[in-house]
């Protein structure tokens, strides 16, 4: 059977820095190749790209996850009836997204501090999409006059579980939603992210430094304060893969309304390959500035199965080149994609090419390179019209 898949291939030079570190404060790794590598996970680059979506799609098109789940559908219900206080609101919001999810949302304890009580919460991250607040916060003004009641009916109930179950929004067809009280409206992604790992072996070090007390006086030495940082600089390479086919099912009983399906799968996959290109984790932005862009983007539309190119760096690229990693690395990425492609027959993939400076020439043998925006249009329009032939 015929499949739609879209992978993404990058690799970034990322100067000094610590965007992913982990419960030490040590920037994250992982031994691959015998040798120990720069990591960024998944979650982390995750994170980034879906909050790039707020600078390219609308916020109708996106989702919030979110413990505080009641308190965002109470500011809906107040929008739609300003007569219902906000406290009442609350008490509406809570019962219906139970109701729709499964889940238990209670008040948390109030903390010491607190002048109010909190408002309820979930016990985990809930992820909702614009629509599906909005549409239980309209059947909870319809069943104002006695929630609970209105809720106890099974088919008020069912209407309920189905705004929770479409309705999905870009960042929840492609990243999926877990719902644990309630596994009959989780949602399955159809973008899957990898770690990202240096092409290289990769060295933490650590930077001393110190901060001087602008009120110091002159009889007293030192600094006012002394520490450190941990760092590695890396080229990574990052992957990602789109089950175009899953996006579409996703999306299918979602953003459609009267226009043809490929149109929101088009704007998800436009929006998801130029923000996972884009894209940066945050980490220790403020201290390392390390604010680089991708040397190279590949990208190939494909009809079977998601393939990684990361075999290409199992034996590391050797440290200390005169020339640096990139081209290197751009040599071994060239040579491992056709012959992974040539030996499974997977050669008549689709192929975008998206590269900056000299050392990447190398990949010019696989397609010819274009700017980011003509890249983005591109895959959009050929997913698109993937979709609509096999329709």
């Amino acid at each position: 059977m015929s499949r739609t898949i879209l992978d993404v291939h990058v690799l970034q030079t990322v100067p000094p820095s610590n965007i992913n570190r982990d419960d030490t404060g040590s920037p994250k790794g992982a031994v691959y190749g015998g040798v120990r590598r720069a990591r960024v996970s998944s979650q982390a680059w995750k994170r980034a790209t879906r909050e790039a979506f707020k600078n390219v799609l609308d916020p109708a098109e996106l989702g919030t996850r979110t413990k505080r789940v009641a308190d965002l559908v109470a500011e809906r219900i107040c929008g739609l009836d300003a007569d219902i206080p906000y406290p009442e609101a609350l008490e509406l919001a809570a019962a219906t997204v139970a109701a729709a999810t499964g889940s238990k949302i209670e008040k948390p304890k109030r903390r010491k501090n607190d002048e109010e009580d909190p408002a309820p919460e979930s016990s985990y991250l809930m992820f909702l999409s614009a629509r599906q607040r909005d549409g239980l916060a309209e059947l909870a003004v319809q069943g104002r006059a006695d929630i609970k009641a209105f809720l106890k009916d099974a088919e008020n109930k069912k209407r309920a579980k189905q705004i929770a179950d479409t309705g999905h929004s870009i960042d929840i067809a492609l990243f999926g939603r877990m719902v644990a009280d309630s596994s009959d409206i989780n949602v399955d992604a159809s973008a899957q992210v990898a770690h990202a790992i240096s092409v290289h072996a990769a060295d933490i070090e650590s930077d001393y430094y110190t901060a001087v007390d602008d009120r110091r006086k002159d009889d007293e030495p030192g600094a006012g304060m002394i520490g450190t940082v941990e760092f590695n600089a890396a080229t990574l390479y990052r992957y990602a893969a789109v089950d175009v086919d899953r996006l579409s099912a996703n999306l299918g009983a979602g953003l459609r309304d009267d226009r043809p399906l490929s149109e929101p799968v088009r704007r998800a996959v436009e929006a998801f390959v130029r923000c996972f290109v884009e894209s940066m984790p945050t980490g220790k932005a403020n201290t390392f500035a390390n604010h680089s862009l991708p040397d190279a983007v590949i990208v190939k539309l494909r009809d079977s199965r998601p393939i990684s190119f990361a075999g290409a760096f199992e034996a590391p690229v050797p440290q200390g080149r005169e020339n640096g990693q990139v081209a290197e690395a751009c040599r071994r990425l060239r040579a491992h994609i056709t012959a992974i492609e040539d030996a499974y027959g997977a050669a008549g993939a689709k192929t975008w090419l998206l590269r900056v400076g000299e050392s990447t020439e190398e990949l010019e043998k696989l397609a010819a390179p274009l700017p980011l925006d003509q890249m983005v249009k591109e895959v959009g329009e050929a997913v698109a019209a993937r979709l609509e032939t096999s329709a």
